[in-house]
């Protein structure tokens, strides 16, 4: 097998396309999309988002230090690409894109009420990194959509058909093929053998 080298590009797909709703105080809410967010720590529970400079959000976040991340569904899609590609300064996403601004618990910017998750964020520190400024974030409270709990009182978050984004392009989650520890457990274990024989 060949492989082919490239200079270096960010090639670390498929990663979560996400909506980011912000909101200055006495302004409309905005909604900004992106792909490069990711959880950084577990306890304090904290992620990041990556905004470039000249975005319209970027400069709503760096004054108010809040944001709400909401996850994006198959449903969600087309608003999710539409609220990437125009800014808040020209248009209304919210208005446009017929989303509802939810109210959020703890911080003033809404989350997106069609969204199965809001995650309401606040800014810890900025990093200035190049094209983009990344925003640490400690996740303050957590707003789930009732429609994915199971008759358990448990949370099928898989059920609501969320997205990804890869390489340009956007996709839903495929077959589920194992999950957390599944590798070590004696049945799986006994399996692999039974199929290497």
């Amino acid at each position: 097998m060949a492989k082919v080298s490239w200079k270096p590009g960010n090639m670390l797909y498929p990663l979560p396309a996400v909506m980011v709703s912000c909101q200055r105080e006495g302004e409309r809410p905005n909604i900004i999309t992106l792909a490069w967010a990711g959880t950084i720590c577990s306890d304090p529970v904290m992620l990041s988002v990556s905004i470039r400079k000249e975005r319209y959000s970027h400069g709503i976040i760096m004054e108010t230090k809040e944001f709400a991340v909401n996850l994006t569904t198959k449903e969600l899609v087309f608003a999710t690409d539409y609220c990437g590609v125009r800014s808040g300064r020209e248009v209304d996403k919210f208005r446009e894109m017929k989303l509802n601004p939810a109210p959020s618990t703890h911080i003033k910017a809404p989350g997106i009420a069609e969204s199965p998750v809001n995650l309401e964020c606040v800014v810890e520190e900025v990093r200035e990194l190049g094209t983009h400024d990344m925003f640490i974030a400690r996740v303050v409270a957590v707003n789930v959509d009732d429609r994915y709990m199971d008759k358990t009182g448990r949370f099928d978050l898989n059920s609501s058909n969320l997205i990804t984004y890869s390489h340009g392009s956007y996709y839903t989650l495929g077959e589920k093929l194992g999950t957390f520890g599944y590798s070590v457990k004696k049945n799986t274990r006994k399996k692999a053998k039974v199929k290497k024989a």
